[in-house]
């Protein structure tokens, strides 16, 4: 049997690994000259203004919330579609998370943002399902129009483009991104936010090690000094060296990565683009695409198996899939602790038709049309049953 094809893998290789020993042979095994250079690239390559490396988008999404001064009395709204980290870091702050519907694009719906908006609406922090850029015209001029904050979880969204401009370099506050294990570039846990303000990016690296003044980051250097002051009450979100310097290496492969990416997505694209049985996923002409997931949306009427069956046949075939996401409303806490003002009706029901399949930059050819064949035959069988069930 050929080998089983996981939901998602790292293209890691001797690269990574050569500039991660070069990162311990330095000495610098915490925040250092890596961090910097990253940072550096970082910048060039989106055409940022500030960037800061960090330990995850988690830890982004939170340092440009609590630097913003979002707090108790506040509001923020996002989208339901997203992992539980977009929501727990408004919750952490003291806000209040308010949810508002997805459109046709799986984003967040600006119409549906504009009629969660209140006076205590405080900002708007929008997510880039999948590597699709939100419609961010429109939300900027919201928060234009109403004084609000905009903070994008980028987290699938290296190296996608809106507009022409790369995510990471337009007016929003603070754009937040993800280094984790599985997208398209990596440290293995970490990320990186941009911002076009000095102020803010200052703030930030304040409150990312402990609200420590910024010369401590330097203090253990040949020009540093033992001295430092608290400025802030902070956290411990800073990114090591070591992770820093796989990141390096990751950035340089960032296009050719995302290339494949697409690439992938096209053949997908032009295989299950015949079938009545699935839906393709959104994209739009004005946007470049990360495709970190590729989501297929099953029409369940020309089907008689179910999501869940779906998953498993494929995993029968040797294809890992996935689910993303399990919506907000629907898991016990934020049942229990969010005011669902909008009900979320389009989130809610796209979320049983949603599979995730692999795509990643180091799959071969083979893998891709083994995949499409598992797709093929899992629908073909689900159709059979279906003609059958009607006799």
């Amino acid at each position: 049997m050929p080998p089983f094809i996981p939901f998602a893998s790292a293209d890691l290789g001797a690269e990574e690994a050569a500039a991660v020993a070069e990162a311990l042979a330095s000495g610098w095994v915490t925040t250092g000259p890596k961090c910097a250079e990253l940072e550096a690239a970082f910048r060039a390559s989106t055409g940022a203004e500030h960037a800061l490396a960090v330990n995850s988008c988690t830890a982004a999404m939170h340092l440009a919330l609590a630097a913003l001064r979002i707090g108790p009395g506040d509001e923020v709204i996002t989208t339901p579609l997203t992992f539980c980290a977009t929501v727990n870091v408004i919750l952490q702050t003291g806000a209040t998370a308010v949810l508002a519907d997805i459109g046709d694009d799986l984003n967040l719906d600006p119409a549906r943002v504009e009629a969660m908006i209140t006076p205590r609406t405080k900002a708007i922090l929008p997510v880039h399902y999948a590597g699709l850029p939100c419609r961010m015209q429109e939300i900027w001029a919201l928060a234009e129009k109403h004084g609000l904050k905009v903070i994008e979880d980028a987290a699938h969204a290296a190296g996608a483009e809106f507009c022409g401009r790369k995510v990471g370099a337009g007016p929003s506050d603070a754009v937040c991104f993800s280094f984790y294990a599985n997208k398209n570039m990596t440290t293995g846990e970490g990320g990186m936010v941009t911002t076009p303000s000095a102020e803010l990016a200052e703030k930030m690296r304040v409150l990312a090690l402990h609200g420590m003044s910024r010369d401590a980051w330097n203090r253990y250097g040949k020009n540093g000094s033992w001295y430092y002051e608290v400025v802030e009450c902070g956290f411990k979100y800073n990114l090591s060296d070591i992770l820093t310097a796989i990141g390096l290496v990751q950035l340089r492969k960032l296009d050719r990565m995302n290339a494949r990416r697409a690439e992938i997505a096209r053949q997908y694209n032009e295989a299950f683009g015949k079938l009545d049985e699935v839906e393709l996923p959104p994209n739009r002409a004005d946007s470049k695409h990360a495709w970190h997931l590729y989501v297929l949306r099953l029409n369940l009427d020309k089907l008689e198996i179910g999501r869940a069956e779906f998953i498993d046949e494929m995993k029968a075939r040797g294809i890992g899939c996935s689910v993303h996401f399990i919506p907000i409303p629907l898991h016990p806490y934020y049942r229990r602790t969010l005011e669902l003002r909008d009900p979320c009706e389009r989130a809610l029901a796209e979320y049983p038709r949603l599979v995730s399949l692999p795509i990643y930059s180091k799959m071969t050819n083979e893998d891709v049309e083994r995949v499409i064949a598992a797709v093929r035959g899992v629908v073909e069988a689900g159709r059979r049953k279906a003609v059958a069930a009607k006799l």
